[in-house]
């Protein structure tokens, strides 16, 4: 074969090899456009939720302790030996019941004396007016009678008030505590006997940061739990808000009054406290329906079959959800799974959900502080 054959020959395969390729390279192209026709007509499946008009709560938490409406040690204002003790501990008492009795028979024997000369006296002062009247004595003398006679009369009050102080009486009705004598103890002023609360209503006292001291105010309705009583709360309102805040803790104390019809609750226990500021109604759509785009809180509406990319102006964090104070009405759909292939316009699909399903129950109430914490 001559050289020039061999040319002809090598440039014709090299054609054929060249044409085959850019043939390949044109079939390839169709295959990777019309594949991606298919993607890009391909509609996104996605979960949606629908956004509610629900009740949210603002609070505040804090911890207190509860302190009796009235609340006294028991003393004597006299000095002597115990002869009777009229209470049990716990019990209830009536203001007036005589708790305890010190020996009081020289405090009777004064108070007979001191009857017998204020009878004295007063027939004296009688004998003198009548004498009186008939010019027998003079002015002057009538008036020491008479000053005679109120001087007895005095004698017979201090001598009633002492044997009367050595009866301890509760000063209001209540509960008394625990025994802290023994019959035959000598007590003084200074002895405790036993105390007593009054604790039909409850105070419950508590802290809040300063943060809140514009919003708490009297009025307020308060809920406090204990773990002494885990199966129910205690509900309230606040009555007193201190007027000063305190410049180490940045604090201000607060005060609420507990019905306690049943005495269950004791002084002293400490309690959760749930201070609701503001009830109000709101759109609530669940917290993973939030995507945050360019420092903005972004959501996707499911509309007509598309994916809407809207804004929003989010307020309250709740357990699991979030309220929307701008940019969503009530009973719109927006997208909670599926986000992370979510841009403005696509195609998606996706099943109304039910009323059990994503979306929280219409109604349902809310509860969050306004920190954002989870209530």
């Amino acid at each position: 074969m001559s050289i020039i054959r061999q040319l002809i020959v090598s440039m014709l395969l090299v054609a054929g090899a060249a044409g085959g390729f850019v043939l390949y390279g044109q079939l390839t192209a169709e295959e990777s456009g019309s594949a991606g026709n298919q993607r890009g007509n391909q509609a996104v499946g996605v979960v949606v939720a629908e956004a509610a008009l629900e009740t949210v709560r603002s609070r505040a938490e804090a911890v207190g302790t509860t302190l009796a409406n009235q609340a006294i040690e028991i003393v004597s204002l006299a000095s002597g030996r115990i002869v009777e003790i009229g209470f049990e501990p716990g019990e209830p008492v009536e203001a007036g019941t005589v708790l305890v009795r010190l020996d009081d028979a020289i405090e009777q024997a004064d108070l007979a004396e001191a009857q017998a000369m204020s009878q004295e006296a007063v027939s004296a002062l009688e004998r003198g007016r009548r004498l009186r009247a008939s010019n027998n004595i003079a002015e002057a003398t009538l008036v020491e009678l008479q000053a005679a006679a109120g001087a007895a009369q005095a004698r017979v009050d201090r001598a009633a008030q002492r044997l009367d102080d050595r009866a301890v009486k509760a000063p209001f009705d209540g509960v008394v505590g625990i025994r802290r004598v023994d019959l035959g103890a000598r007590v003084d002023n200074d002895t405790v006997l036993t105390t007593l609360d009054d604790r039909s209503e409850m105070i419950l006292e508590f802290s809040l940061p300063e943060t809140f001291y514009g919003q708490v105010t009297r009025g307020l309705p308060v809920t406090a739990r204990s773990t002494s009583f885990p199966d129910r709360s205690f509900d309230g309102a606040i009555t007193t808000v201190d007027t000063r805040i305190d410049v180490t803790s940045r604090s201000f104390r607060v005060r609420a009054t507990l019905p306690n019809p049943d005495l269950l609750l004791p002084a002293g226990l400490f309690v959760l406290v749930d201070v609701t500021l503001d009830e109000r109604e709101a759109v609530v759509i669940p917290e993973e329906a939030v995507v945050t785009e360019a420092g903005r809180a972004v959501v996707y509406i499911a509309a007509d079959e598309r994916a809407e990319r809207r804004p929003v102006e989010l307020g309250q964090r709740m357990l699991g959800t979030v309220e929307v104070v701008s940019g969503i009405e009530p009973g719109e759909l927006v997208v909670s799974r599926g986000l992370q292939r979510m841009r403005d316009g696509i195609a998606i699909r996706y099943e109304l959900p039910e009323a059990d399903d994503e979306a929280p129950a219409v109604g349902r109430e809310q509860v969050a502080s306004p920190a954002g914490d989870v209530g």
